[in-house]
């Protein structure tokens, strides 16, 4: 009775997602990275649908970021270097549009690598053996254990987790149809959150006339 009340819940239980691994951007140097493998990533997949760019205009949203606007440059000079016509007349055959959001998360952001304290142990147990004679078996425990600790260091040497997600988003349009779409996901350093966010917009100055009573 006891384990057949167990096997119901009210709500649903929590459960992480496997383990994976995330880019924070963190220079404008990545910004680059990211903008070449945007256009990489782009012109693969318009081949792979047997399609192919035309005449492309890059298109900044309203009230573009420093990122927006550095990152577009960027991203035509990649394009433009890999063959692509890229103009900037609105009558082009194409146009591809960039859309940067910034997604701010208030809860605690642990830093943890799932197993790491069993990989770090396998590591350790292969590291003494190995120069012995470790069985094939070691070996490979071993080896997820040095992977699982690479991984660790990788990630702090990285400063971990942040509050702040950049959430990129090309959409490339054919009139009102959408030829090919992709979003990543980046990590954002908190304090660079103004490099991403738009600028407050300007108040039109206005002038009263003022009469005397």
């Amino acid at each position: 009775m006891v384990l057949a009340g167990c096997s119901h819940a009210p709500i649903p239980v929590s459960e992480n997602f496997p383990y994976t691994a995330q880019k924070k951007v963190r220079s404008a140097g990545h910004w680059d990275i990211v903008a070449q493998h945007a256009a990489v990533s782009l012109l693969e997949r318009m081949g792979s649908h047997g399609g192919r760019v035309e005449t492309l205009r890059v298109v900044l949203p309203d009230n573009p970021s420093t990122f927006d606007r550095v990152f577009r440059e960027m991203l035509v000079t990649h394009l433009s270097a890999s063959g692509v016509q890229v103009v900037e007349s609105s009558d082009a055959a194409q146009t591809l549009y960039i859309q940067a959001q910034l997604v701010r998360h208030d809860s605690e952001r642990p830093h943890l690598i799932p197993g790491l304290f069993t990989a770090l142990t396998a590591g350790v147990y292969v590291a003494h053996y190995l120069g012995v004679h470790a069985h094939q078996d070691a070996a490979l425990v071993g080896g997820l254990g040095y992977a699982a600790l690479a991984d660790w260091g990788r990630s702090q040497y990285s400063g971990g987790p942040t509050h702040t997600e950049l959430v990129l988003t090309l959409a490339l349009m054919q009139g009102e149809r959408h030829v090919v779409r992709q979003t990543n996901v980046y990590y954002v350093e908190d304090r660079d959150v103004g490099l991403f966010r738009q600028p407050p917009r300007s108040v039109p100055a206005r002038e009263f006339k003022v009469v005397s009573q």
